[in-house]
């Protein structure tokens, strides 16, 4: 019998593809969500939600991997209080049921780099989101360092894919370009800013969760080496859309004066920093382990505009 993997946050962005790549390893794959769809026919679904301590059990009980891949709202306060109760439910529940978690994250506990983020890159969160990725992870690692529970952390840089509507590209490049409109970018066009593809993703937590070697480290997943800025990404954008290439800026303080409109976008200013300097993320501990390369912007952009 294969082994039960369960998704924590099913039917989102990673969610979807992850569901797909696990089938090469069990046909045993556990949707968790507040209202968990099938992605494959066999998909068993349970509802659940992860604040609640009882429930979260219930939903790992039997797991052999769990993957943490839930959301909360983009808000602060909300993760403040909500992440913190989030991952202690589920720490407690893999280690009571003695399942295997992997983790995905971002980089936001990272803060402001100088240079290339890597797995060694140590916490300096620059804003209140990141402080709150930085509580959570550590709360995973200190469990592992006791030896209490396996489990693996897979960071992301900002993504973008097919389908990705949360990702800061969908609205401000896929979506004006079907409608005709100006690509816009945050922050600085000018600047460097790596980008996942978002199966490539999936296709890194898959792996990783399924490889013994993997736990108990930090890992980034598959993402390229290109060096392209947010200008080159456009410019990619709209040479195959067969569009002008034309780039409105979005500065920090119209950012923000925006966000008295528009909800996400007040919460999108602590992050600026991530678009006014230089975003590298680098995958070579994935790559050399597993001899892949990741999908380039040219492919993965047709992909996504399709």
């Amino acid at each position: 019998m294969s082994k039960l993997h369960t998704i924590l946050g099913a039917n989102g962005t990673i969610a979807v593809p992850l569901s797909k790549e696990l089938l090469p390893y069990t046909n045993r794959i556990r949707q968790v969500s507040r209202n968990p769809r099938k992605v494959n026919e066999q998909d068993e679904l349970v509802a659940a939600n992860l604040l609640n301590a009882a429930e979260t059990d219930k939903a790992v009980a039997g797991s052999d991997v769990v993957y943490l891949l839930a959301g909360l709202t983009y808000k602060t306060s909300v993760w403040q209080e909500q992440w913190p109760v989030l991952m202690r439910n589920v720490l407690d529940a893999c280690m009571r049921h003695r399942s295997r978690l992997v983790f995905f994250d971002n980089v936001y506990a990272y803060g402001k780099v100088d240079g290339i983020m890597t797995e060694s890159t140590p916490f300096n969160p620059s804003s209140k989101k990141g402080e709150v990725r930085a509580k959570i992870a550590a709360m995973l690692l200190e469990e592992t360092k006791k030896g209490n529970l396996d489990a693996l952390i897979v960071r992301a840089a900002d993504f973008y894919g097919p389908g990705a509507v949360l990702s800061m590209t969908y609205a401000t490049v896929t979506e004006r370009i079907k409608a005709g409109k100006t690509c816009q970018w945050m922050g600085d066009p000018g600047k460097v800013h790596t980008f996942t593809y978002t199966p490539d993703a999936a296709r890194s937590v898959a792996l990783l969760g399924n490889t013994d070697a993997a736990y108990n480290q930090t890992w980034h997943a598959l993402t390229t080496k290109q060096l392209y800025s947010g200008n080159d990404y456009i410019r990619i954008a709209c040479e195959l859309a067969g569009r002008p290439f034309k780039v409105q800026a979005l500065p920090t303080f119209g950012v923000r004066a925006l966000g008295l409109f528009v909800p996400i976008l007040r919460e999108m200013v602590e992050m600026m920093y991530q678009y006014t300097s230089d975003y590298q993320f680098d995958s070579s501990k994935f790559e050399k382990q597993f001899q892949l390369t990741a999908t380039s912007y040219e492919e993965g952009i047709a992909a996504t505009l399709k």
